[in-house]
């Protein structure tokens, strides 16, 4: 039976939609999964459902009198169940008809909760691995019921006749597949077997698997979930939480923390990565819906700066999309998600209080995560903030401890900033902390909040340059020509040059220059390329005094005595740009253009002047 063109209407009345169903089918089948496996994926679900519908009619049977039974032996591909059947009309109506659910029916919609699926669109996926879908089934709802024949094709069409009561002795549904030649990679034995351990390995009703060799049949799954089990003790369930996790994700959990929400029937375990992530990278988790898996990289089930963790959870409530491959974005999803972040904060707040050994390994290998958390969470800020690690002029250090030896703690607004100040900070006795790294800069500002006698202030050069010496007059006398002819030769670059004396000894000099500074230079220089121009205009409202950027030369290094003594003007403008191109490769930040001709230009000059001096 298939779907043929409908007479032409009157001119203005109402029309249907001609359908092409080998179109559609392939479109579905095709398209709508990601991969041909989810054939068996969908009839267990099928199965499942059948199923619950079946308890609801005998409520007072035992949970493991009906069950589903799967049979693979390479040339054929059958799924039994003993679930509440189809009648013919059933058959017609919910078999035949695309987009349509038998679960969806109005003599089970009060029940429609239960089931897992919501779409009447799962069967096609068998397509995907069969041309034709075999279907035989007889209704648990009428005392002796026929058997149903139904008989799907990929092209659109099917066939349907009624068979006698031996042909399916007891209610309950048998779907069977002849797999393609192409399709041996899903439907052989062994791989049949996987993908029901793979799929359903936490379905409440018991499964088992034939491979046709003559063996009983095998269980699918033969354990409960791990967290729904009972234990003799509260560590032996930890340890039966970690194996399983494990397990399931190829590590050993540094903790395992367990998810328990009544309002929704979810349950499960987030395992607690041994290691740390790279920031922003989430990974999937495993999420059953009523025992069924849904997908194993559901990143929505909880939010973004909790990567620190990897979850399997079992629910009742989580509605799958179209595909059952991932979650609906709905007020229950949000509500979930919402609710396990509160899971997981408790278990910070938690180990902080009780488990210093295994909050201090997981800060090390998961402070950014925390920090993430931190910087919208007061309580988390106010536990563990004291405790985070973070890059100091004392090395790598808790707040805490940098607290107790610096009252005053100055932070700098980028890494290279840090990386330009750090050695003469240090020698200078100042406490400065690496605000360039995602969040730090924030959270240091805050700790005044959780220690309030220390006080924190940005880095800006006047901070450092005033706790440099000053040399004294005759010495600054003596390199003023020096100094001159510095910074002319600088000039390019916005940059004035200082005579002073700081530790370490062995740094020549130190280049004081922020990225904003650099940024306004910038802007400033295209105003004035722009004058007259609509974006000069713009540009030039924007404008404010640029910062210069400084180096400072420190007299008690020999090579910057030596410098500041050359009388010959060129060799001194060639010596102060190699200073100039030194201290800028050490504060480590990417060079411009012309920084890196300057460098290569001086180093050239110095080499020829010292050949020249030689001969």
């Amino acid at each position: 039976m298939t779907l043929h063109d409908t007479p032409l209407s009157p001119a203005g009345a109402d029309r249907t939609f001609q359908v092409d169903l080998r179109g559609l089918v392939d479109l579905l089948s095709h398209h709508l999964y990601s991969s041909p496996r989810v054939y068996l994926r969908e009839l267990l679900q099928n199965a499942v459902d059948a199923l619950t519908a079946r308890h609801g009619l005998e409520p007072g049977a035992p949970a493991d009198t009906f069950g589903i039974r799967l049979y693979a032996d390479g040339s054929v591909v059958r799924v039994e169940d003993d679930g509440v059947g189809l009648t013919e009309d059933d058959v017609h109506t919910f078999l035949a008809t695309i987009g349509r659910s038998s679960k969806r029916a109005e003599r089970i919609a009060e029940q429609r909760a239960e089931f897992i699926g919501q779409f009447g669109i799962g069967l096609l996926s068998c397509f995907l691995v069969a041309d034709e879908i075999h279907v035989l089934s007889r209704s648990a709802r009428t005392p002796d019921a026929p058997v149903v024949e139904w008989r799907g094709r990929g092209d659109g069409s099917y066939t349907v006749r009624t068979l006698p009561s031996s042909a399916h002795p007891r209610p309950g549904t048998t779907v069977m597949l002849t797999p393609r030649v192409d399709a041996g990679e899903w439907t052989r034995p062994a791989q049949v077997h996987a993908l029901a351990r793979h799929f359903g390995s936490l379905l409440r009703h018991p499964v088992t698997f034939d491979d046709g060799t003559g063996g009983s049949g095998a269980s699918v799954n033969p354990e409960p979930a791990p967290w729904a089990g009972t234990y003799p003790t509260p560590g032996a369930r930890s340890r039966a939480l970690a194996a399983y996790g494990e397990e399931t994700f190829g590590f050993t959990p540094l903790d395992t923390i367990e998810l328990d929400l009544p309002a929704v029937g979810l349950k499960g375990i987030a395992c607690v990565l041994p290691e740390a992530v790279p920031a922003g990278r989430r990974h999937g988790h495993r999420v059953h819906v009523k025992g069924m898996l849904l997908s194993e990289q559901a990143e929505e089930i909880l939010p973004e700066w909790a990567f620190f963790v990897r979850c399997v959870v079992d629910a009742e409530s989580l509605r799958p999309t179209a595909s059952r491959e991932s979650l609906y974005e709905d007020d229950t999803l949000v509500a979930v998600r919402d609710a396990l972040a509160e899971r997981l904060r408790a278990w910070i707040a938690r180990t902080a209080a009780s488990d210093p050994d295994l909050l201090g390994r997981f800060l090390q290998a998961h402070h950014l995560a925390v920090k993430s958390l931190a910087v919208h969470d007061d309580e988390i800020l106010r536990m563990l903030l004291p405790w985070l690690p973070f890059e100091t002029t004392d090395g790598h250090a808790t707040l805490d401890e940098f607290a107790r030896t610096h009252r005053t703690v100055l932070v700098t607004s980028s890494v290279e900033e840090f990386r330009q100040v750090a050695a003469i900070a240090s020698a200078a006795g100042l406490g400065v902390v690496n605000g360039g790294y995602t969040y730090d800069r924030e959270l240091v500002h805050r700790l005044p909040e959780i220690r309030p006698e220390v006080s924190v202030a940005d880095l800006d050069p006047a901070t450092l340059t005033a706790h440099l010496d000053p040399v004294d007059r005759e010495t600054e006398l003596a390199a003023a020509a020096y100094l001159a002819l510095a910074r002319d030769a600088l000039a390019v670059f916005d940059c004035d040059v200082a005579l002073r004396t700081f530790q370490p000894a062995s740094a020549p000099a130190l280049l004081l220059d922020s990225r904003e500074a650099r940024h306004e230079r910038t802007r400033s220089q295209l105003a004035r390329e722009q004058q007259g121009g609509l974006w000069g205009d713009i540009l030039g409202h924007l404008r404010q005094e640029a910062p210069r950027a400084q180096l400072i030369l420190n007299q008690l290094n020999p090579l910057v005595r030596t410098a500041v003594g050359i009388d010959e003007p060129e060799l001194a403008r060639t010596s102060a740009e190699a200073l100039y191109g030194q201290a800028a490769m050490l504060s480590r930040r990417p060079l411009r253009p012309a920084e890196s001709s300057l460098i290569n230009r001086s180093f050239l000059d110095l080499l020829a002047h010292a050949l020249r001096k030689d001969s």
